[in-house]
């Protein structure tokens, strides 16, 4: 089933989609893994260009060297994969100087065509969301078709710094320009969840407080930092993984059966669910280190 962009794209419309944060362990994990299988699945529109955006000075080479791991191409599969990577660009700047967001834009523009739709995932953490997203609206929106902005988590530190961050997006981007998601929601494990529980003639009358004692959420990665460790000093696992991965699967463990499968129904049954939850203290948590 192709995934539809939009409704009102055109035929010869050329798209863009940038990985800010291309360097990173976010895309070289996921994002770019994903593209290749939508590139080799024949799920992106034809001729997309795929840029990819960071701080750190490579190549594409570089960078598909660095995906070796995650980017792969099964037997018979492997001229595919050439002409994927024949489609990726690199560009290196800093997140904070518009003549940087300014060359990318040429970039774009030279290989864009007709009707000109860009795509930017932001896969960087909250503290550069503001200047980029800012320079993003100076520099690069498209000048003939949509943009659309995907916004990573965590989205802010705290209360504060996420209503702050949603203010600052809003006065550049309308809602329907921008995304904000939650990358661990794509696993096929746990999209099950709501199969597993309202399509389930055995799990769907039992699954409630009546017939379940309680209920452990357990994540483990069979990994360190890796390279991490900067990321982690200033956000913490907890802000990490805990506040977005693990409440989205809370919720979706919890939450009575949603009007349709539309987002907003989903979202609003998981809305009621965080609203019945007493705050946490640090009293109920338990810490510890290795």
């Amino acid at each position: 089933k192709k995934v539809q962009i939009s409704s009102s794209t055109a035929a010869d419309a050329s798209h863009v989609f940038v990985v800010f944060g291309a360097s990173g362990d976010l895309a070289r994990k996921k994002i770019y893994p994903t593209l290749w299988a939508l590139y080799r699945d024949s799920l992106m529109p034809k001729g997309t260009q795929i840029f990819g955006y960071a701080r750190s000075k490579m190549t594409v080479s570089q960078l598909r060297e660095k995906c070796v791991g995650t980017v792969k191409a099964k037997e018979g599969e492997e001229d595919l994969l050439e002409q994927f990577w024949a489609t990726n660009h690199y560009v290196a700047g800093s997140y904070d100087t518009q003549r940087d967001f300014e060359l990318l834009n040429q970039e774009m523009a030279a290989v864009e065509k007709g009707q000109a739709n860009r795509l930017f995932y932001l896969a960087l953490p909250p503290s550069v969301f503001k200047p980029v997203t800012s320079m993003l609206k100076a520099a690069c929106m498209s000048p003939t078709g949509w943009t659309r902005v995907i916004v990573e988590k965590p989205f802010g530190k705290d209360s504060a710094s996420s209503a702050d961050l949603s203010d600052h997006l809003q006065k550049l981007f309308s809602e329907e320009q921008l995304y904000r998601i939650d990358h661990y929601l794509g696993k096929e494990m746990v999209q099950n969840l709501i199969s597993l529980r309202f399509g389930n003639m055995i799990f769907g009358p039992t699954w409630n407080r009546d017939s379940i004692a309680s209920v452990t959420i357990t994540f483990k990665e069979p990994f360190g930092t890796q390279g991490r460790g900067g990321y982690f000093d200033e956000f913490g696992i907890i802000r990490d993984v805990m506040q977005n991965h693990l409440l989205q699967i809370l919720c979706l463990a919890a939450m009575e059966k949603p009007v349709t499968t539309s987002p907003d129904d989903i979202r609003n049954e998981k809305v009621k669910v965080l609203k019945a939850i007493p705050s946490l203290s640090l009293a109920s948590c338990v810490l510890g280190q290795y």
